[in-house]
């Protein structure tokens, strides 16, 4: 499935907001790309992954989207997430969100 932002759709979107020093930035941007090509990317409802990170160096956003809140879960119970997951907590703080898309715009 292709990566598309659009209301009324059933698909669960996942925000995570991570706060950082600016000198983990980079660091943690490339565990969150890392962590998407080895381990999310592979899993069943996975759709897709973006990583942002914020001019100032102190924050990193990775927003995903998923078949359904149920792949979320499964995904946190495989024993591999929780070690990532520490790798993240040890260079910033974070922020889940389960988010639906209720509004889009364009050009």
């Amino acid at each position: 499935m292709e990566a598309t932002i659009r209301t009324g759709s059933d698909v669960t979107t996942l925000v995570n907001v991570f706060t950082v020093e600016p000198d983990n930035q980079q660091k943690l941007v490339q565990l969150l790309k890392e962590g998407t090509e080895t381990f999310f990317s592979k899993q069943p409802g996975f759709i897709s992954s973006s990583v942002h990170a914020s001019k100032e160096g102190r924050r990193a956003i990775n927003y995903s989207q998923w078949a359904s809140a149920g792949d979320i879960e499964n995904f946190r119970r495989d024993p591999r997430f929780a070690p990532y997951i520490q790798s993240l907590a040890a260079l910033s703080k974070a922020e889940t969100i389960l988010c639906e898309v209720v509004e889009v715009n364009h050009a």
